[in-house]
């Protein structure tokens, strides 16, 4: 008898996966980082498709046969819900799922009958139920057309068309973090980094990176992921150090219903989200001891325990972790474990900072400006060539990220679709370097111009005078500590070393 039951079970269990495999998921957000957790998920068991907006949402049901849609509420121009009403007039064979991360869901049940919605799924969102809530979608799909409700027979071939389509937006995004993408110049410093993460892609080592904030320590994890034999797995990120420890252990080994305050329900963690794949822990050098012991646990044992959990899982997860510190410093001063540097740093990669590396400031900058012209709908042909050599000299403390927002700021300053002009850039890029003026020399700039010069003087005049402490100084110049940090980093001062707490 209980051979016969497993061979039902095993029966029961092929058809519902070969019903799971043959449906097509159309996933809707706006936001990147949720789309790319959501087809990793559910590409496990279905073939994926993704939609950044309704408008490219439309595009492929318009042209292709999609059994289940699974659509973020929130969305610039039109919520969810509204989308999924027009959806049902005119496109009502597939089955319509809701998912929005906001406790008070009036708004959505209001519209649930209209929209003829199957589901509404709550962030966060576990991946096992979600699987589990598509695949009765896709079931109920079936089971619809079975009963005479299925779609035209000329609709069948478009279904091979929508799995190319969904296998093409992932080789777009593996080539998107592809090696080549890193830009940087023959000579780069850059290029050592790179040659060392191509060999720690070929092998299954925990990498740990360094440098300064806004150096692409993410950029290139996720270079590596993509270039190991990983690749077709999940990528996930975390933060460490933005969370204390107990929400930090909720996040990366999940955590069962009432383990702790504001544990409302189960939870899977980010390491189980992973598994197969990779994981990558930016600013550990940040965690607490205490949070260091566990994770020193899960490399050593390949194992979690999710929090209020009695049994621990297994999980098979490459450990790719970053930090901004000088990790071997907080090793010797007895703040970040010994053990744990080791397990981590299995291979290290440091990322020169852009003061490094400013012969690929050009390059990069031109990398940015292609991307902001299509954000913004600009056509902006490039920079002149003063303002490529003034960007050069500028030291760039918050590295390729301050360089990001300084060209989003020249662009939405320029008037017209022209070469960004040096008369964009910003006071602090401008001034960087250049020789304290003269009475004379003043002559040759603008009333406001004069006004941030003698600024930044009266300001470095009172840090000198003060032993650099922000609070006296702050309190001598009728400025917050947040004001005077905001002026220091605009007129790129040197960094304030004796700060008071």
């Amino acid at each position: 008898m209980d051979r016969q039951t497993d061979r039902v079970d095993m029966t029961h269990d092929a058809q519902r996966a070969d019903a799971a495999t043959a449906a097509t998921v159309l996933v809707v957000d706006d936001e990147k980082r949720s789309l790319e957790s959501l087809r990793r998920v559910l590409s496990s068991e279905f073939e994926v498709v993704c939609a950044a907006n309704v408008a490219e949402a439309e595009s492929v049901l318009a042209g292709d046969l999609v059994q289940v849609i699974l659509c973020d509420q929130r969305m610039p121009g039109e919520n969810g819900v509204d989308f999924l009403k027009r959806v049902r007039d005119q496109w009502p064979e597939p089955v319509r799922i809701i998912i929005s991360g906001y406790t008070d869901a009036e708004d959505i049940i209001a519209g649930v009958n209209e929209a003829g919605i199957y589901r509404y799924v709550t962030k966060p969102w576990s991946p096992e139920k979600l699987i589990e809530t598509v695949r009765e979608a896709s079931q109920l799909y079936a089971s619809q057309k079975d009963g005479g409700a299925a779609p035209p027979l000329e609709a069948k071939p478009s279904n091979e068309r929508l799995r190319r389509l969904a296998h093409d937006q992932r080789r777009a995004e593996r080539r998107m973090f592809e090696f080549g993408r890193i830009a940087h110049a023959p000579d780069s410093p850059m290029r050592a980094a790179i040659a060392l993460a191509r060999r720690a892609a070929e092998y299954d080592i925990s990498v740990l990176i360094t440098g300064a904030s806004g150096t692409g320590k993410e950029l290139l994890a996720r270079a590596i992921h993509h270039g190991s034999a990983r690749g077709d797995k999940s990528f996930v990120v975390e933060n460490c150090g933005a969370l204390p420890d107990e929400l930090l252990e909720s996040e990366l080994f999940g955590c069962k219903k009432g383990a702790f305050t504001g544990a409302y329900q189960d939870r899977i963690g980010l390491f189980e989200v992973a598994d197969g794949g990779s994981i990558f822990l930016d600013e550990i050098g940040d965690t607490s001891p205490a949070f260091q012991v566990k994770l020193l646990r899960v490399l050593q044992e390949g194992e979690i325990r999710p929090l209020g959990a009695q049994r621990p899982r297994r999980v098979n997860v490459r450990v790719i972790a970053a930090t901004n510190r000088d990790i071997k410093a907080e090793v010797e001063a007895g703040r970040f474990r010994r053990d744990l540097y080791y397990r981590l740093a299995a291979f290290p990669i440091h990322l020169p900072t852009l003061a490094e590396r400013a012969g690929d400031i050009p390059i990069i900058a031109a990398r940015i400006l292609l991307n902001v012209n299509q954000s913004f709908n600009r056509r902006i042909p490039g920079f002149e060539p003063e303002t490529l050599r003034l960007m050069e000299r500028y030291s760039w403390p918050g590295n390729v990220r301050e360089l990001h927002n300084e060209i989003q700021r020249m662009v939405v300053l320029c008037d017209g679709d022209t070469n960004l002009c040096p008369d964009l850039l910003s006071p602090a890029i401008v001034n960087h370097g250049r020789p304290a003026a003269t009475s004379e020399d003043h002559t040759r700039f603008t009333l406001k111009e004069r006004v941030e010069m003698l600024e930044c003087a009266v300001i470095k005049e009172s840090l000198e005078r003060n032993g650099r402490n922000i609070s006296h100084v702050a309190d001598e110049l009728g400025l917050s500590r947040v004001g005077l940090r905001s002026k220091i980093a605009r007129y790129d001062i040197s960094r304030v070393v004796d700060d008071e707490a």
